[in-house]
C-alpha cells in the first residue's frame, strides 16, 4: 500500500472513531467506560422516603397518627422514584421485626395492623428497606371493647353518654399504655406518660388513655407562642430515641393533669362531670411563661393571652380556657381544651 493510501485510511478511521465517540477515551481491547453511568442509575433508584411536612399538625410537632385497628389512615408521605413500584410494612416502636405483611403503596393511605399498640412504618423497593423513624402510629383499642367500665382489667367507668343512650359521645377509642410506653413522645414536648390518669390503680397495667390530636396541636402552638423559642430551640429528634432526656426549652411546664377516666373523675373536686378531661382533650397545665423560676398570676395572663392567639390564628381548635389561682391549688394553673366551641372561666 503506497503512503498516499495508507494516509487515507488513517483520516477514515480518524472520522469513525470521532462519530462512534471513542478516538482517545478507548484504547484497543478496553471496554467503554460504564461505571459512571451506572452510578447514576443506581442513584436515581436508591429509595428515599419520608413524611411530609403535614404529617404532623398544624403546629408540625405532633409525632402520633391515631387509627383503628384494620382502618384505613392518612400518613403524608415523600417518596423518591415510582410509587408503584414501593410496597409497605408496619414495625413495632421496640422491634425491627415487620407485624404485618407487604402491601402495596397506594397514594397517602395505608391500612392499620390488626393488634392495638405503637408503630413505625417501613416502605420497601426489592431488597431496600426504610423505616419512617416520625410520626409513630397509634392503633388504639376500640370503645365497644369496654365492658361494663373495665376494659382489659383496668378500671375506666362509665361515661354520661353511656347512662343516656347518646352512642357517639365518648372517645372514639382508647390507648394501651404499658410502662415501656411512657416516654413515647405524642408531641415535640409531650409524652404519652404526661396523660395518663392520676388514680389508686399504680400497679394494674396495662393502662388506657384517651387523647386527642386537636390537643396535641393546641398545647404545641401555645408553647410556641409562650415561650418564643420553645419549639425553635427544640432539637430535631426525627431519628433520636424516644427516651432521650429532656428536651431544650425556654419555658418550663408540667402537666399537672391529662386523660382522666370517668371514674376518676368522680371524685376530683370540683371537677364536672361531663369534664373533657375524660374526651381526651383537655389538660392543666403550669407554665412558667415569664421564666422567673415561679408559677404565678403573671404567667397565667401570658399563656391565656397565647391561647387567644392561637384560637384567633387557629378557629379549628377554639375551646375552653380556665384559670385557677385560688389558694386551695398549691400552684396556679390553667385549664386548655379543644372542645370545638369557646368556654372561659376562674377557679
Amino acid at each position: 500500500m503506497s503512503r498516499l493510501e495508507r494516509m487515507a485510511w488513517t483520516t477514515l478511521l480518524a472520522a469513525v472513531a470521532a462519530v462512534l465517540g471513542i478516538g482517545p477515551f478507548v484504547r484497543p481491547g478496553q471496554a467503554a467506560p460504564t461505571a459512571p453511568f451506572a452510578a447514576v442509575a443506581n442513584e436515581v433508584s436508591r429509595l428515599s422516603a419520608g413524611p411530609s411536612g403535614n404529617a404532623f399538625g398544624t403546629s408540625r410537632a405532633v409525632r402520633f397518627r391515631f387509627a383503628m385497628p384494620d382502618a384505613s389512615v392518612e400518613f403524608p408521605l415523600e417518596v423518591s422514584g415510582d410509587p408503584a413500584s414501593l410496597t409497605y410494612e408496619w414495625v413495632p416502636v421496640r422491634d425491627t421485626t415487620t407485624a404485618t405483611i407487604p402491601q402495596p403503596v397506594n397514594g397517602s393511605t395505608f391500612v392499620t395492623p390488626s393488634q392495638p399498640g405503637y408503630y413505625r412504618l417501613a416502605i420497601v423497593r426489592g431488597l431496600e428497606r426504610q423505616i419512617i423513624s416520625q410520626p409513630t402510629l397509634a392503633v388504639m383499642v376500640p370503645f365497644r371493647e369496654k365492658v361494663g367500665g373495665v376494659l382489659n382489667g383496668y378500671h375506666i367507668g362509665t361515661y354520661l353518654a353511656e347512662r343516656f343512650g347518646h352512642r357517639d359521645e365518648h372517645p372514639a377509642g382508647f390507648l394501651e399504655v404499658n410502662p415501656s410506653d411512657l416516654s413515647l413522645r405524642v408531641s415535640t414536648h409531650l409524652r404519652l406518660g404526661d396523660f395518663v390518669t392520676h388514680d389508686n390503680q399504680a400497679n394494674v397495667w396495662p393502662k388506657y388513655v384517651a387523647l386527642s390530636p386537636r390537643l396535641l396541636d393546641k398545647l404545641e402552638l401555645v408553647l410556641a407562642k409562650v415561650g418564643g423559642r420553645a419549639a425553635m430551640t427544640a432539637v430535631d429528634e426525627a431519628d433520636a430515641p424516644d427516651d432521650q432526656g429532656p428536651l431544650p426549652n425556654d419555658v418550663a411546664f408540667d402537666v399537672h393533669s391529662g386523660f382522666r377516666t370517668p371514674a376518676h373523675n368522680h371524685g376530683v373536686w370540683r371537677a364536672a362531670r361531663d369534664s373533657r378531661h375524660q374526651y381526651g382533650d383537655a389538660a392543666d397545665v403550669a407554665i412558667d411563661a415569664d421564666g422567673d423560676g415561679r408559677v404565678t398570676l403573671r404567667d397565667e395572663v401570658l399563656v391565656a393571652r397565647a391561647v387567644e392567639q392561637v384560637e384567633r390564628e387557629h378557629p379549628d381548635l377554639v375551646g375552653g380556657l380556665g384559670l385557677y389561682t385560688s389558694r386551695h391549688y398549691r400552684t396556679p394553673y390553667v385549664h386548655i381544651d379543644a372542645r370545638g366551641k369557646r368556654s372561659r372561666w376562674t377557679g
